[in-house]
């Protein structure tokens, strides 16, 4: 990724952090997509201070959460500054990480500590949850999505070729002269990633090897109209279709792949109508 270049979100992230403490910021989106790339670039641009924790090798728990936040609270004091901003990354790796940051951030409320947060996470699955349970009123969201076309050409010189070929990940730019090499970064950063580490270890799955294998049949059908039903007569242990339907709808809040139903004005019609497989890149 070119150093100078800032996707869209930068700006939206910068511009809600300058505002009043109103609502924590939660950056989501699928993997490898810049999430905390853009987090970092909005901060720095801000004329607060700042601190950036990671949850992606913590154990500790919840009380880490509380430990972050008191850092920043003491910072604030030490630094006698009027505001500052905590971002806290992969936050979704915390076991019930969502009554923590309630907590601490409600006790913020109370005493009128202008301490703005940001949480950032891949699994929208885990953190939707989290969010709709416990910090409901609480937050804004801002999804961050694949790259654009004019996003890749102005940032890596793609071309609409290249584009539709690899796809708007950044940090597999730099490969594509490699096939092979593209490919091998694709599944363990991108793909295996996401099934095994966001939706296999944040949710129950049944039968994760059938998961797995919707997925991969999904992507070969992708941009075909294709039954549910149909789908199970190709995939073995495929239990019923309510089971796959789970599956493709944890797929799809992933970035990976999702079914999409047909335009129209009646709800009625658009749930009965057979869904068309699409990859999300």
């Amino acid at each position: 990724m070119k150093a100078m270049f800032e996707k869209q979100e930068v700006q939206t992230i910068a511009a809600r952090l300058r505002e009043p403490r109103r609502f924590i910021q939660v950056v989501t989106g699928p993997r490898q997509v810049g999430k905390t790339t853009a987090v970092e670039q909005a901060r720095k641009s801000l004329p607060c201070p700042s601190l950036f924790f990671s949850a992606d090798m913590v154990t500790e728990g919840a009380g880490w959460i509380r430990e972050r936040w008191q850092e920043a609270r003491l910072a604030m004091t030490a630094g006698k500054a009027s505001e500052l901003v905590l971002v806290l990354d992969e936050i979704q790796k915390i076991a019930n990480w969502s009554e923590a940051v309630k907590r601490e951030w409600d006790a913020d409320t109370r005493e009128q500590r202008n301490l703005k947060v940001v949480l950032c996470g891949s699994s929208r699955v885990m953190l939707g949850r989290g969010l709709s349970e416990s910090l409901a009123g609480r937050f804004e969201e801002i999804r961050m999505t694949h790259w654009t076309f004019p996003e890749m050409r102005q940032a890596f010189g793609y071309g609409l070729d290249e584009f539709v070929l690899y796809g708007g990940y950044p940090g597999a730019a730099a490969l594509i002269g490699d096939a092979d090499r593209w490919r091998q970064y694709i599944l363990s950063a991108i793909v295996d990633a996401t099934i095994n580490r966001d939706i296999l270890i944040d949710v129950p799955v049944g039968k994760p090897a059938l998961l797995r294998r919707t997925f991969e049949l999904g992507s070969q059908y992708s941009g075909q109209i294709v039954s549910v039903t149909k789908l199970m007569g190709e995939l073995q242990d495929a239990g019923n279709t309510t089971t796959l339907s789970g599956y493709l709808e944890r797929l799809g809040e992933s970035g990976l792949l999702t079914g999409l139903r047909k335009y129209s004005a009646d709800a009625a019609r658009r749930r009965a109508s057979i869904p068309k497989f699409q990859v999300h890149n």
